[in-house]
């Protein structure tokens, strides 16, 4: 894949005026393809109006030799006019640029003159300001929603019944307290500081934005928050004094998801430097969503019936509890626990990592592969490559961590019902001893384990790849089973990787629409059909854990001052996001996010910056979340606490959508998307963030009607009315997920999967 430059919002306006480059009057109005627009902002401003809109940005004469415009693109109640926001390209470098509207509705546009630089504010000045301290602004206008695609999409109508109701959410910003001196670097710099270093907040909880100047000469600051989408949030500009200054800023938030500071001096430009993982230009922070009045609280009858774990964070709770986690993996491995020989490891219950014993809401998945080099046929450690040298001694080993595992769930989750251990870790990657020796070796290792601990659950094999090959983990299923293997698991445990690498332009649903079946099978929901189909033949009913399965950046893109791209983070959650429904939709129990945090070697795995090493590192601390981080705080609060009612019954083709119930019999959560291969990317190198289908979702009975509750993909609240008992959804790539009331309606319309029967 080509490398996506990021381009700056707010500082492309202030290199133009570095540049000696004057903004003259922009056209009133301009005809594009026989459409008019009428001019509704200028750069670095906001395009005002209300209602739905199709926007175009950039430049026409006399103010440039020719036209140079963005394709058009829809958004609702205003955006801002500037890269980032309205465009995530620039279309007329070194040009002042405008935004025009052409409006979906009657509603009349803003007048044409040249807006004020400032808007008028609209937050109230804390009660005790300083004297000195300026007001800043915030937008009037409503949150923008996305709505039908740009022409170069697919259009599809969506009744105006169904129109989602947005619930009132805002970020709402004070006025900036100004001291002098200041620790950041450059012209400008900004973060949103945490004690926990995550960089993110609780819904309607206070923070602050610290944006800090190092000016030349009195100047003044530009900043906006930006989503995943790049429409901005809230934005305002403040002066600033010559030399060092910290400028606070307090705000609370009620809309929840990813949120990108940016901010420049409008005279004397500067972004925002890069840190660690994280492109210049940004500074990111997350702000989680509030479901409780939606979803209410869910009763677990025992506690491992949570589906989520994660990769990455061991020890760091805070990460894990605003990504909604309950699994994390837990090494027991003879490699770990007995490295310079045999029968060394005397079991205790006090052989847990503190963490656990301080954060029993994280519940282990025992990890048992990995060799010394004693007990390695190679004379070095291996991991899952070869059996083990003393297979007496290995199972009285694993008899051990059988006693181990017990005591310490006795002593430390009592309404955990079972001990969960995986066997191996992706040994297809380089299994080199015999066909029996496998079978003999998962033989010692559940004999071991079943002789102390009556609650165990044996899983493997645990390859990379879920179906479709003779080294996945179906193919092992099938290839080992015949010699015995399933007498000797209790469950699977896979990874969950599609495709030999999983990126954005290699997505789950990639190869869905291939006209050939060999090659259909290779895409997510295919692989589970097959695993589960499998696992039924093998073992009647078991249970389905996936234990890792990321999304990386495209193949080509390195850890630098430019990259990400805003839209290659976006296609990043969406695919990230995705790829987990469809393993829990498909009949896993559990599904394993990877990563935490950047980390070197292989490029964008993580779903947070590492905001102090360059190429990452596994165990950073000082993060920023990516816009995957909010994907998943908001998939997780959605979907954790359900039963799988499985894939919706007779959507068509594009059309993605899972049904889940909530346990106890409680709400049906439906998360559903589109997804186009021509979109994903487009021709142009952009992975649509406009691009919309319309879907009727079956919510109630015939001949009801009412309202159902839509959840975005970053957790915010709408309402969406239906009509004999059906809700016309506009989908996009990212997921949405509605709640509804009538099971038994949802029921009839999905298919559980071949052997899932709940948590």
């Amino acid at each position: 894949m080509m490398r996506y430059l990021r381009l700056l919002p707010v500082a492309a306006a202030t290199m133009v005026a570095a540049f000696g480059v004057q903004s003259a009057q922009a056209q009133s109005s301009i005809t594009v393809s026989g459409t008019q627009y009428k001019l509704c902002g200028q750069e670095n401003d906001n395009c005002k109006f209300s209602g739905s809109g199709s926007v175009v940005f950039g430049v026409v004469p006399p103010n440039a030799p020719s036209s140079m415009l963005t394709s058009p693109r829809s958004f609702s109640n205003g955006v801002g006019c500037y890269v980032g926001a309205v465009s995530q390209s620039d279309p007329a470098y070194g040009y002042g640029k405008s935004c025009w509207v052409s409006l979906a509705s009657t509603t009349t546009p803003p007048a044409t003159s040249t807006p004020a630089t400032t808007p008028a504010p609209s937050t109230p000045a804390p009660s005790t300001p300083a004297p000195s301290t300026p007001a800043i602004t915030t937008p009037v206008t409503a949150t923008p929603a996305p709505t039908a695609p740009a022409t170069t999409a697919p259009a599809t109508t969506t009744p105006s019944t169904s129109t989602p109701t947005p619930t009132t959410s805002a970020i709402t910003c004070g006025s900036p307290t100004q001291t002098a001196g200041g620790s950041g670097s450059g012209l400008i710099s900004a973060d949103t500081p945490t004690t926990d270093g995550l960089r993110i907040f609780q819904n309607n909880a206070p923070f602050k934005l610290a944006i800090t100047t190092n000016s030349p000469a009195a100047d003044t600051v530009v900043w906006s928050v930006a989503d995943a989408n790049g429409s901005i949030k809230t934005q305002g500009s403040f002066p600033v004094k010559s030399g060092a200054q910290t400028n606070s800023i307090s705000c609370t938030s009620t809309w929840s998801g990813y949120a990108a500071l940016t901010a420049t001096l409008q005279s004397h430009g500067g972004t925002l430097p890069s840190s660690g993982t994280r492109p210049m230009g940004i500074a990111t922070f997350g702000v989680l969503p509030n479901l409780s009045s939606v979803l209410g609280t869910v009763t677990y009858a025992h506690q491992d019936q949570h589906r989520f774990g994660m990769q990455g964070f061991n020890g760091n709770i805070a990460a894990l509890r605003a990504l909604g986690i309950s699994w994390t993996i837990d090494d027991r491995q003879v490699s770990a626990m007995e490295p310079n020989g045999p029968d060394t490891y005397t079991p205790s219950v006090n052989d847990l990592d503190p963490f656990y014993k301080a954060n029993p809401d994280q519940m282990r998945i025992v990890r048992l592969d990995g060799l010394p080099a004693w007990d390695s046929k190679t004379g070095q450690f291996n991991d899952s490559y070869y059996a083990p040298s003393n297979m007496p001694e290995f199972q009285r080993f694993m008899a051990k961590v059988g006693t181990d595992t017990s005591l310490i769930r006795a002593a430390n989750y009592p309404n955990q019902q079972k001990n969960y251990y995986q066997v191996t870790w992706e040994p297809s990657l380089g299994w080199a001893d015999s066909d029996a020796n496998f079978v003999a070796m998962y033989k010692a290792a559940y004999e071991g384990i079943h002789s102390t601990d009556p609650n165990a659950v044996v899983m493997g094999t645990g390859n990379p790849f879920a179906s479709n090959c003779d080294t996945c983990t179906t193919g092992y299923l099938k290839k080992f089973g015949a010699l015995g293997l399933w007498n000797y698991i209790d469950a699977v445990s896979t990874h969950g990787y599609w495709n030999a690498g999983t990126y954005p332009s290699h997505p789950p649903e990639l190869q869905d629409s291939d006209p050939n079946p060999a090659n259909q099978a290779n895409a997510l929901d295919n692989q589970m059909t097959q695993l589960r189909a499998v696992m039924q033949a093998g073992k009647p009913n078991m249970k389905l854990f996936f234990t890792e399965a990321g999304v990386s950046y495209d193949p080509g893109l390195n850890y630098g001052p430019t990259v990400p791209s805003a839209n290659q983070l976006f296609a990043h959650a969406a695919v990230g996001a995705r790829a987990h429904i469809i393993t829990l939709g498909g009949g896993a129990q559990v599904t394993t996010l990877f990563f935490g945090p950047d980390y070197p070697g292989e490029v964008g795995y993580g779903s947070f910056f590492d905001l102090n090493n360059a190429q990452g590192s596994f165990g950073a601390t000082n993060l920023s979340p990516k816009p995957e981080a909010m994907a998943f705080a908001a998939m997780t609060r959605a979907l954790d606490g359900t039963n799988t009612l499985g894939r919706v019954n007779g959507t068509p083709s594009g059309t993605f959508a899972y049904s889940f119930q909530q346990l106890g019999n409680g709400k049906v959560v439906t998360a559903a998307w589109t997804h186009s291969n021509a979109q994903w990317p487009a021709s142009n190198g952009q992975y649509s963030q406009t691009y919309t289908s319309a879907y009727t979702l079956q919510v109630d009975n015939a001949g009801t009607s009412g309202n159902v509750t839509k959840i975005d993909g970053y957790g915010n609240v709408s309402t969406v009315p239906y009509t004999n008992g059906k809700a016309t959804l506009t989908l996009t790539e990212v997921p949405q997920y509605i709640v509804s009331n009538n099971a038994t309606v949802a029921k009839a319309n999905s298919t559980v999967p071949v052997g899932y029967t709940g948590q």
